[in-house]
């Protein structure tokens, strides 16, 4: 099988003679994307002795996605197999890039990527912000996306087979930090399964461009809508099921008895009047037996995450 590695630099001179020299003989193509990187990242790549590197520049900077993106059109077009995405300031570890690869291989799933968070010695070298907002995050990424069995969902050493790349828009992922979340979210739309390779966290003296604010400010939007995308498509559009019943119904029901109880509640305790026992009974019911479908719905959502098949 054809392998590529594609290493977006931006901002990671000191790190990237190391990297380059670390990747295993395995690797067909190392593919160098210079997302317009003031400190000349891609120059160092084109220095290094090593016929397989290929390094691209881009003229304007475009993120860690679009420089991404452009790594896996160019190996499409050199008919690779397995594109590895790796970072060019030393976290990742190439000695794991044999693990990354396997499950693809095998063809068991279509996308692996890294899971820091079943190594707990070596998880207390990461950040505590990092940590508390890693745990946070990967919940609302499991929701949006439908992948439940995952973890770290911001963990950027990732794998992802041809067949994948093939049925993926790559137009449309996200070209900025948002880009491994969303790439998760479009492989929940179409149904490809994803798989965490367990490897543990390595900090040293590089420097995150990705602030807490911006997460914050920018992650839950996104979220939301690659949420409501998703339960569109696989719900609606591609398919119906049970739990697309349970969604039409309970969410209104849930809505009006929230509703209801909510205006009720506000009207008597401004008329001092306490409502009747019917009257609460109309906000009750509908909100307890909407939060009930809705509890289903999510269940269905779990148990028809994509699924790892038999390996070959």
């Amino acid at each position: 099988m054809k392998i590529a590695v594609i290493i977006p630099s931006y901002k990671v001179t000191r790190h990237m003679e190391a990297v380059l020299a670390g990747i295993p003989r395995s690797v067909t193509h190392i593919l160098v994307v210079d997302d317009c990187c003031p400190d000349g990242s891609g120059e160092v790549a084109a220095r290094v002795a090593d016929p397989r590197v290929e390094v691209i520049r881009h003229a304007v900077n475009k993120g860690v996605g679009g420089a991404v993106v452009t790594g896996y059109v160019r190996a499409l077009e050199l008919g690779c197999d397995i594109c590895v995405k790796m970072d060019g300031d030393g976290q990742m570890d190439p000695a794991e890039l044999p693990r990354l690869i396997e499950p693809l291989a095998s063809g068991r799933v279509d996308y692996t990527k890294g899971n820091r968070f079943r190594h707990l010695p070596e998880l207390k070298a990461m950040p505590p912000v990092r940590l508390i907002g890693n745990s946070a995050l990967s919940f609302l990424v499991k929701a949006a996306s439908g992948q439940w069995g995952v973890m770290d969902p911001t963990n950027g050493y990732t794998a992802i087979h041809r067949r994948a790349l093939e049925e993926l828009d790559l137009g449309r992922l996200a070209e900025r930090y948002f880009f491994e979340s969303d790439m998760l979210i479009q492989l929940g739309m179409a149904g490809l399964p994803v798989e965490d390779v367990a490897m543990p966290a390595r900090y040293g003296d590089e420097e995150s461009s990705l602030s807490v604010v911006s997460v914050l400010r920018d992650f839950p939007p996104l979220l939301l809508r690659g949420f409501l995308k998703r339960l569109l498509f696989r719900y609606f559009i591609s398919d119906f099921t049970i739990a697309s019943l349970y969604l039409l119904i309970g969410v209104p029901l849930l809505a009006f008895g929230l509703a209801e109880g909510i205006g009720q509640w506000i009207a008597s305790l401004a008329s001092g009047v306490p409502r009747t026992a019917g009257t609460v009974m109309l906000a009750a019911m509908p909100t307890i037996l909407g939060f009930q479908l809705l509890l289903q719905a999510i269940a269905h959502d779990v148990q028809s995450a994509p699924r790892a098949r038999p390996g070959s």
